[in-house]
């Protein structure tokens, strides 16, 4: 009697309320995330993936990422960029300086977060930090203080050096800013510098030539993504070069440079 009907009353609520689930479901927005990159570094992006799940947000029921990785030719990060438009992200990751360069200036109206770019006031992305305006908001941990003061601790442990070259991506205009600035630190405390741009791995062996020819006796590495992925090689010629390496992130200096000042990049990622 009662009691029948009271539990059919239940079976019905409860598939009703199923099905209202499942028609929500459908209706669900997959937000777009666009990931625009000069080059990634391995094992950051899957970092960005697992915070994301950890605050609730499923790949391919909540979110989906399109990554467009410009593999350290900044010339292609335009295109990308229309590319992500294209797809009608709804937001855009811009990780450092030329790709959010170029976020910029391919959209006004999708949000741009940056991250791990230099100075984004000199890099043109913000009016101000107080003001930002704009589309474009991120994160930037100001690496143009950072490398300064990594080469005043380098000068500390070892303070006969008078000569330090400087390594770094010369297409990269956030390394270019970083560089001036550890050039400007390291002549207030009386280190001559000589600047060894670079375009890939085939001219790291002639940047050594170059800075050993300066009589270089130390080495300042601006270790963007692309830098980051000849760790290995750059540690090897400074060995055979013999000279102590100071660089922005924690891995150089794991993989055998002699001292990093920065932050963990993970936790920018994060």
């Amino acid at each position: 009697g009662d009691a029948m009907k009271r539990r059919e009353l239940i079976i019905l609520f409860a598939g009703a309320v199923v099905s209202s689930f499942a028609a929500r479901a459908q209706q669900k927005k997959i937000h777009r995330i666009g990931i625009l990159s000069q080059d990634l570094q391995p094992g950051l992006l899957e970092t960005f993936r697992d915070e994301l799940q950890k605050r609730g947000y499923v790949e391919g029921s909540d979110i989906s990422i399109e990554l467009r990785n410009a593999a350290g030719h900044n010339e292609r990060l335009p295109a990308l960029a229309d590319e992500l438009l294209k797809l009608k992200v709804d937001v855009i990751v811009a990780i450092n300086t030329p790709a959010a360069q170029a976020a910029k200036k391919a959209t006004k109206t999708v949000p741009v977060v940056m991250m791990r770019v230099a100075d984004p006031v000199r890099s043109g992305l913000v009016a101000s930090l107080a003001r930002p305006g704009g589309n474009i908001t991120g994160l930037s941990f100001m690496p143009e203080a950072l490398g300064p003061k990594g080469v005043e601790l380098l000068h500390e442990m070892l303070p006969k050096i008078t000569r330090m070259a400087a390594l770094y991506q010369g297409n990269n205009p956030g390394a270019v800013i970083i560089v001036d600035d550890v050039q400007r630190k390291g002549e207030q405390i009386g280190l001559n510098f000589v600047r060894v741009p670079v375009k890939g791995e085939q001219d790291l062996a002639g940047a050594f030539e170059t800075a050993a020819k300066a009589k270089a006796e130390a080495l300042f590495v601006m270790d963007d993504g692309a830098m980051t992925e000849q760790r290995q090689r750059i540690v090897e010629l400074a060995a055979k070069h013999r000279l102590p390496v100071v660089s922005i992130y924690r891995d150089f200096a794991k993989s055998g440079g002699l001292i990093a000042y920065g932050p963990y990049l993970d936790v920018v990622y994060r």
